[in-house]
């Protein structure tokens, strides 16, 4: 086992930088501290998701999506570690498909929300986006894993299907985006 946190604050970071796991001290916002700390806000997220009563089978998978998080984090954080490769994308498209099959098409878009733990998991599914558009921009001046992006754009479609199973507890639906409506009429 690694390092135990046995004292929370070192007063190092005090200064505005922070250390890798190579032991490199870096600004707090960098780009690398940037990604990993996005991929930590999609984490507490997907915490918030859980903290709602979910399918067993749902939280068993936000649960290792969790575990996955804090591998990719720590691959930022170590340069040049690699904890994931293409069969956690697989693991990833094969659960979407499952929970997919069980929702009816989808004609349109539809609008975040349908109930709490549905809400909160479109907030995960936002935060994910950021956090993949955080690593690209991280890729354009350091080398990123690419089975990284990968992991995150279809953790981001993940999202959203887990979403759509959860608007459908407790006898809700989701609302359909009415592209170009008119503007509803005002109180008279």
């Amino acid at each position: 086992m690694g390092h135990r946190l046995t004292k929370i604050y070192t007063r190092t970071g005090d200064k505005g930088t922070t250390g890798l796991g190579d032991g490199t001290r870096v600004g707090k916002d960098a780009p690398r501290v940037e990604a990993y700390g996005a991929l930590d806000e999609l984490n507490s997220h997907i915490g918030l998701v859980l903290a709602y009563t979910a399918p067993p089978k749902v939280a068993d998978c936000l649960t290792e999506v969790q575990q996955v998080l804090f591998d990719l984090g720590g691959d930022l954080c170590i340069p040049g570690r690699r904890s994931i490769d293409q069969s956690h994308i697989d693991w990833l498209e094969q659960w979407l498909d499952h929970f997919n099959n069980q929702l009816p098409w989808l004609q349109n878009f539809i609008l975040p929300g349908g109930n709490p733990p549905a809400a909160h998991c479109h907030v995960a599914r936002a935060v994910c986006r950021r956090a993949e558009r955080v690593l690209v921009s991280l890729g354009k001046a350091e080398p990123v894993d690419t089975f990284a992006l990968a992991y995150l754009n279809r953790l981001s479609d993940f999202l959203f299907v887990v979403a759509r199973i959860l608007a459908r507890q407790g006898d809700r639906t989701e609302t359909l985006w009415q592209p170009r409506r008119p503007a509803p009429q005002p109180p008279h």
